[in-house]
This record gives structure tokens, sequence and C-alpha cells, in this order.
């Protein structure tokens, strides 16, 4: 039965939301972690070939006439696309003087093995030789050189400024590449809280972020609405099986009906 696209579609674009919603909920205590979401959309059979294909037959009307779909068969829904939402999350304060806190649309600039990448995560921590990094032992790259922050031996006191100047014992030794863009919808998402951007041209050259020491950025998730919108996707995907295996017992007994002609 070619109706069956129809609620099959729908079943498919609920569990990628399902999964959307998953992840977010599994990221909500994740420091600078950024929701996902999903944009749908419809395909109408009617928005290609237009109204003038509909034919209403000029004549006594059959019961025939009754069951034109006009297409309507192959309607369906489908994922449009998937965006990060940005909104700033709460600042949380931890007294430790590693961890930062961005306020604003900036992100950190870190080195990976795989390029440069930026991060809201402001989780930071001190290499054995010095050099600062993410969690995951990215270093941390400087505003002025582009080179990884390096911390001088025996330093007992780090000082991190609203402007991103880093001062080791009172005397600066470098400043924290903040990065902000045009669009930070261009940016996209490579797990472990960093983003990937494809476009020089999208950097911003002045930033008005400012850094927060001692505080960590939470996620922007909040897990009570999260968890009931994963709910209404999970009722959802349950009533559109339902619709599935309703047209599946219809579909079943017309072959069993014709057989038995």
């Amino acid at each position: 039965m070619k109706e069956l696209w129809v609620p099959l579609s729908g079943a498919i674009a609920q569990q990628q939301k399902v999964d959307t919603i998953a992840n977010n909920v599994a990221n909500a205590n994740t420091p600078g972690f950024k929701k996902d979401q999903l944009a749908f959309k419809e395909y109408l059979t009617a928005l290609d070939k237009g109204t003038q294909d509909i034919d209403l037959p000029n004549k006594e009307w059959a019961p025939e006439d009754f069951y034109r779909s006009y297409g309507a068969e192959h309607a369906m829904v489908k994922v449009d696309g998937s965006y990060t939402n940005f909104k700033q999350g709460t600042l949380s304060p931890t007294s430790n003087p590693l961890d930062i806190g961005l306020r604003g649309k900036g992100f950190l600039t870190i080195d990976t093995p795989k390029g440069i990448r930026y991060t809201r995560r402001g989780t930071l921590s001190l290499r054995q030789d010095g050099i600062l990094t993410t969690q995951e032992g990215y270093p941390v790259i400087g505003r002025d050189d582009n080179e990884p922050i390096a911390i001088p031996p025996g330093t007992k006191n780090i000082t991190i400024a609203l402007d991103g100047a880093v001062y080791a014992n009172n005397n600066q030794v470098g400043a924290l590449n903040i990065a902000e863009f045009n669009d930070i919808h261009a940016l996209r998402k490579e797990g472990n809280s960093l983003f990937v951007n494809n476009n020089e041209g999208n950097l911003k050259e002045q930033t008005n972020t400012s850094i927060h020491q001692g505080f960590v950025e939470q996620s922007n998730v909040n897990a009570v609405s999260e968890m009931s919108d994963l709910i209404k996707a999970h009722r959802h995907f349950d009533s559109i099986q339902k619709a599935i295996k309703t047209y599946d017992s219809i579909s079943s007994k017309a072959v069993n009906e014709m057989i038995k002609f």
C-alpha cells in the first residue's frame, strides 16, 4: 500500500527527534554544551503538480470518483535539517583558577591533531611542560602569536582577566584567543564540545566576549523541558507505529479476501 509511506516517513522523523533530544539530555551536565534541534518539513505532491491537475469529473459521479488521491499517498514528512542552539548557558562558580566561563558569543581557540578548533568548554588544565590545555589535552592558542600559552615553572598564582589576558605571578604571559563569528550557525559540531569553522572570512575582527575566571558555563539544556519533549516524541512515535500496524492489518485482510475469490 502506497499510503504506508506517509506514517512510515513520520516514524523515521520522530525517531531522529528522539535521538537528538536523548543526546541533549545525556549532555545536560556537560560544561559548554550547546543543544541541537531539528527542523521538519512536509512534502506535498500538490506543491509540485499544482492544482491544475485536479480534474473533478463533469458528470454524474460514480463511487470510484471519490477515491482519487491526487498523489496524496506520496506525501511525507522529513527532517529538513538540524541546527545548534547557541543560547548562553549559566555561569557556575568553581573556585578553580583554571576554570573559565565565557559570557558572550565567543569561543576559545585550541589546537587539535585535526587543526584549529573552537570550544565553549572552559575547564582548563596545565600540562607538565606548563602548556595551558583543555581537559582533552589540546593546547589553548594565544591571541598575539597564535602559539600555545605557556605558564612558567614555579608559578604560584595564575590570573585571567576579563579581556582574556593571562598573568603568572602578576606578569602577563599571554592572552586567550577568543573568536567570534559573523554567522555562528556556520559552525559545525565535531564532538567533545568542539566546533569547526570552514570559512576564515567568518571570523570577526572585534570581540565582545568577557572571560570569568573561576567559573564554568553550564550546558544550555533545560533537562525538565527536554524530558517533556522526549516523552511527547515517544508518544508520537508509538501512535505512528499503531497507524503502521493498522495499515499492515488492512493490507493483509485485503490480500486474504482476494485469495478467496
